[in-house]
């Protein structure tokens, strides 16, 4: 969109009414527009990013502490699961402010992208880190409780707060007793966009194929294909015994 003028119908959807806009719109600019625009009155994002994911992790640490009689590890699991790019995207697509964004040419023709769900996701915490400028923690705070704290039962019921690889090797180790492991099948691509194609085994069964632009990434892919091959998407974890 890049209309300074749609400002003020953002502001309606983040439930916010800036008294400086200028933080806002700072808090839209991602610096590839700054690189085509360098007389544009506001700088780039990352600094309100920087602050803004510092204040929402207080935020969503203060809650689960208060909420969860937990460990240590299972409160961090839960808190990497509430504020990952991932989900942060997809409430920013929610919210629906990637129109406000201020892209260059080139990002704005990445929509769906892997990019552009960092970019959705750093945006968030720009957001944040204005509305904490503009108006104090409790703005902040009602902010990030009101679109992202309500989060926290769907993490949960989903059991989003286990990587794929975990729940797999947790359900099969109580399933059937064996440890999976994983097989690089495949490479293909040139160097700067590399894709692998990893199998997921019990025993020397295949159960599961994945792709990824890393070995990490495509195991991931096969565990999350391995988890539904098995019919073991919606099982319970028996570790992390959280309260709705």
């Amino acid at each position: 969109m890049n209309d300074v003028s749609a400002l003020p119908q953002l502001q309606e959807l983040l439930g916010h009414k800036f008294a400086n806009e200028k933080l806002l719109l700072e808090s839209l600019v991602h610096r590839s527009y700054i690189n085509e625009h360098p007389t544009f009155p506001t700088g780039q994002n990352e600094r309100l990013e920087f602050l803004g994911d510092a204040v929402l992790e207080l935020v969503v640490t203060e809650f689960l502490f208060k909420s969860f009689d937990s460990d240590e590890g299972k409160l961090t699991n839960l808190r990497a699961a509430l504020v990952n790019a991932k989900i942060l995207a997809e409430i920013s697509n929610e919210i629906g402010f990637e129109p406000f964004l201020f892209l260059s040419k080139g990002e704005q023709k990445d929509a769906g992208s892997k990019a552009r769900m960092y970019i959705l996701a750093n945006a968030i915490e720009a957001i944040i880190g204005a509305i904490y400028l503009d108006a104090g923690f409790e703005a902040a705070s009602n902010f990030i409780h009101r679109f992202i704290i309500t989060r926290i039962k769907y993490i949960i019921d989903n059991q989003l707060f286990l990587d794929p690889k975990s729940r797999f090797q947790e359900a099969s180790q109580e399933v059937v007793g064996v440890t999976p492991n994983y097989k690089v099948l495949n490479e293909h691509g040139p160097d700067h966009n590399k894709k692998f194609v990893v199998g997921l085994y019990l025993g020397d069964t295949l159960i599961a194929q994945g792709e990824g632009t890393s070995k990490q990434e495509a195991q991931e892919s096969a565990a999350r294909a391995g988890l539904e091959a098995k019919g073991w998407t919606n099982r319970k974890s028996a570790n992390l015994n959280l309260p709705a």
